[in-house]
Order: structure tokens, then sequence, then C-alpha cells
């Protein structure tokens, strides 16, 4: 059925595109911008300190306002997330991300005049708005765009945003190789470039439409849904869409909007809000910002000259890019729950072998090769599983009311287990050396045996289906009389108390 099958209409693909490289590619533009120029950037802060004090800075110091530059991004980024709630429902979907960029211009001016202004307290406090500006957009774009794709691409534009983070970490480390822009003149260049994407998504975003189950159901804008659903769909005939979205406003209506609260003591939503947050942990305690920052020490005890060691690093986020390229194309085939296991269980794997190669390294030679290689496997399975598909999930398992609610929980646990491996990393590598992979190992498995026993399947499924399937998990029962919702009326509803939980019954 052409009707089933919807194409990827050039619309779609443009909203798609601009959206993912204004917003997503900024998050990963920041995540890793500040890597290679670190050694410039700490001189710089103590030439700084030295010109005002006239005495240099001590060590200790330094390290705070060091760390403190690279973990205000994260926590920018929960102090982003909850904001999410309450500016998609003011301002929409299409009109968050269009503000979002001014918390991404303003920083990339102050960063990249930071240092003519000799001025290291604009640097950290940009830190944090460009964080608020990425944990924002993390949570914006996948919604947006999952309210706006048909349901058999829905999976595939929703990896889109974490390829263009993907692609957003290669960039800046790319740029930030020592002959381009990681050096003593360039870094202030470097940090600036952020408010690129912002300008442009500025410009270009207004012309795209604003999503169509934000018109209807929040909005009740029954025309402009229509319109938005026809320019998204390429025809006229979207009765069946617009219907299925009404039968969600229906189910909803007796819900109300949940806010973070309700979220917690809903029993319906129980096990998806459950599943997200385990789903969250997982991605973001897996390790891979641990692996991200201990490869140079792996290649440089593996023998890779000290030069060379940026360029690897390259190469490993160009595996990251294509990986995740790769889930693309394989989400909607193989489905999300099986890139999830695979993926984790990658991790997981590659972790415990990455133990056992850096404790042998001294001792048996080839180790070294092997380590590199864990790593890299390492890289693939977080690509095609745990980075992009936990917010696709997010979209795809709460319906309108819920969904904001549901990344602000989502998005908040992302950004605080971010924030937490950014601070504790140091120390466990101190205290456990190579055996701190372990710990990630152990994360890793714990997540796969979870989504094993509860996370459904919900490739090709309208958000309706999706729900039902997790209501019997809740106890809950979800009935809907498809034909008696046809005129629109609102139904009487039920709520009929039983041992189970809620039964509700259209009458």
């Amino acid at each position: 059925q052409e009707k089933e099958n919807r194409k990827m209409t050039l619309l779609l693909a443009g909203v798609t595109l601009v959206s993912a490289f204004g917003s997503s590619f900024q998050y990963g533009y920041n995540v890793s911008v500040i890597n290679s120029p670190a050694v410039f950037m700490q001189e710089f802060y103590n030439h700084t300190y030295l010109d005002r004090k006239g005495i240099p800075m001590e060590s200790s110091f330094q390290t705070l306002l060091w760390s403190l530059t690279v973990s205000m991004y994260p926590l920018g980024g929960f102090f982003g997330s909850l904001m999410v709630g309450p500016l998609v429902n003011k301002c929409g979907r299409k009109g968050t991300l269009l503000i979002n960029n001014i918390f991404s211009i303003v920083p990339a001016i102050l960063m990249g005049t930071s240092k003519v202004a000799k001025t290291f307290e604009a640097i950290i406090l940009s830190r944090i708005i460009v964080g608020v500006c990425a944990g924002l957009s993390s949570n914006v774009v996948p919604m947006y765009l999952g309210e706006m794709s048909p349901k058999n691409l829905r999976g595939a534009v929703g990896v889109v945003p974490q390829l263009f983070i993907t692609i957003g970490i290669l960039i800046a480390q790319i740029l930030g190789l020592t002959d381009i822009l990681g050096n003593v003149e360039g870094w202030p260049v470097l940090l600036g470039l952020t408010g690129i994407p912002a300008v442009v998504e500025l410009l270009l975003l207004p012309f795209f439409p604003e999503s169509p189950r934000y018109l209807l159901i929040q909005k009740g804008n029954e025309e402009q849904a229509r319109q938005a659903l026809k320019r998204l769909r390429g025809w006229d005939d979207v009765d069946d869409e617009i219907e299925e979205m009404r039968r969600e406003d229906q189910s909803e209506k007796l819900e109300g909007r949940l806010s973070v609260f309700n979220l917690f003591t809903f029993r319906a939503l129980r096990w998806q809000l459950i599943s997200i947050i385990v789903m969250m942990m997982g991605q973001q305690l897996s390790g891979i910002n641990a692996i991200f920052y201990y490869a140079n020490d792996i290649f440089r005890s593996a023998g890779v000259n000290e030069n060379n060691v940026q360029y690897v690093t390259v190469g490993i986020g160009a595996v990251n890019v294509f990986m995740t390229c790769v889930a693309v194309f394989i989400i909607e085939s193989l489905g999300r729950r099986l890139l999830l296991l695979a993926g984790f269980g990658i991790c997981c794997v590659s972790s415990a072998v990455l133990t056992v190669a850096l404790n042998l390294q001294a001792t048996v030679s080839w180790m070294q090769y092997l380590s590199i290689a864990c790593v890299i496997v390492y890289i693939i399975g977080h690509a095609i599983g745990a980075s992009p598909i936990p917010s696709v999930m997010i979209t795809e398992m709460f319906l309108q009311s819920s969904r904001p609610a549901a990344f602000m929980v989502g998005g908040s646990v992302h950004w605080l287990c971010n924030f937490t491996v950014g601070l504790v990393f140091l120390y466990m590598v101190e205290g456990l050396g190579a055996y701190c992979f372990l710990v990630f190992c152990a994360i890793c498995l714990a997540t796969v045996i979870y989504i094993f026993i509860i996370v459904p399947e919900t490739k090709g499924k309208t958000f309706m289906e999706i729900n039902q399937s997790m209501a019997k998990r809740n106890k809950v029962e979800i009935q809907m009389d498809k034909e008696k919702l046809n005129d629109f009326q609102p139904a009487f509803e039920t709520l009929q108390k039983n041992e189970e939980g809620y039964s509700i019954t259209g009458l």
C-alpha cells in the first residue's frame, strides 16, 4: 500500500537537516571542542590571572577552573532539560528551537572574544549557556521530528539528530587539530564557531511548518494541522493521520497534560518511565565519555606517535559518524529492540575484553592492538544502539500530553549522569586504573537484561498501539472504540477503579 509506506518528502528531509544541523550538531561540537585546545586555554587562564593579580595561579585552582569549564556544560544541559516542558507547550516545538538559538549565539560571541577581553569567566559562563542550548536541543529536536514523521520513517528520522551530534564531534576534532585551530591563536575562533549553525537555523527554520500534532492537540487548530501535514506528506489526503491524532487527543483528555510529578505517580505510564530512565542512565553510564577520554592514553600506550594521536582520535570520530549513518538505514528493518540489545551487548563485551587487554599490555606485546580494537568495537556498539535509540523511544513510548514531561525526565537523567561521569571518572581512574571499565561492563549488562525483559518493539506502530502494548504491562486496560470517536464528540468516559488499576472504557 502506497498509503502505509509514506515516502520521504523534500520538505521533511529539509526540516530534518535544518533542525539537526542547527541544534543537534552544536551539542556534539561543544562536547568535544575543548579537548584539543585544553593546554592553550589553561595557559590563557594562567596568564589572565597573572596579569590581574601579579602572582601565578595555584595548580589546584587551575584544575578547579578547568573542571568547571568542562563540567558546566552538562550542568547547563540539565537546566536546559528542565526548561523543555514549559517551552514546548508555550511556544511550540519549532518556536522553542528558534528561541534556543539565542543560547548559542550569545555564548559564541562571548567565547570568541574572551581572549581579547582577557576574561576566562566569560568562557565558564558561556559553557553553562551553551549547555542550556544543548539540553534543549537534545530533547526538542527528537520530539519535533518524531511528531512530524510518518510512522514508517520515524526511527530513521529520529536517529538523524544523533548522526549530527556525531558529525559535530568529528568536525570539532578536525578543526581542533594543531595545524588548523587547535593552537594559541586559533582556539577562540574554534569556540566561537558554534554560533554559525544557530544563525543558519534562525534564517531557515521559519520557512518550515510547526509539528502538526502540537497544532491539533495542544492548540486545537485543525486547519493549520492539516496544512502542515499536507506540506510534510506532499499530498492532500491526510485524514487517516488527523484521525489518529484525534484518537490520541481523546484518550489524552482523560489524563490531562501531565507534569513531571504526575508522570511519576501515574500508574498507566509506570513502565514507560522506568524504561526511559534505565535507557538514559545506561547510555551515559556505559562509559562512552570515558572511552573518548581514555582513547588518547590507550593509543599512546599502544605506541602511537604523540603527534599522530590526534589523527587517530579523528579516525574514531569518523567511525562513530559512519556507524550512526548505518543505524539510520537499519533501524526500520531490524527494529529498535534488536539494535538496543546488540549495542549494549557489544559495549558490555568490549569493556570486559578492554579491561583484560589493558592489564596484560605490559606483559603480552599484541595486547595493545587488542585494546585499540576494543575501543573501536565499543564505539561501533554505542553508535548503533545505545546512543541514538533512547531518544527515539521516548518519542514513541509516550503520547502527546506526557511527552514533554517524559523528555524532561529523560533529558535530566541524561545530563545528570553525563555530569556525574565527568566528575567521578578521573577519581575512578586513579583508584581503579584499568579496572574502571569493569564498572561500565556491569552497567551495560544490567541494561541489556532490563531491555530484554521489559522493552517492547515499537517499529512501525502508531503511538496509540505502542501505548496499548505497554498498558498490558502496567496492568491497565485502554479500550478505544474507533467508530464512536469518528464524529469527534467528546466521548463520555467511565473510569472504573478495579483491583487491576484503571480500566478506561469509551462509551
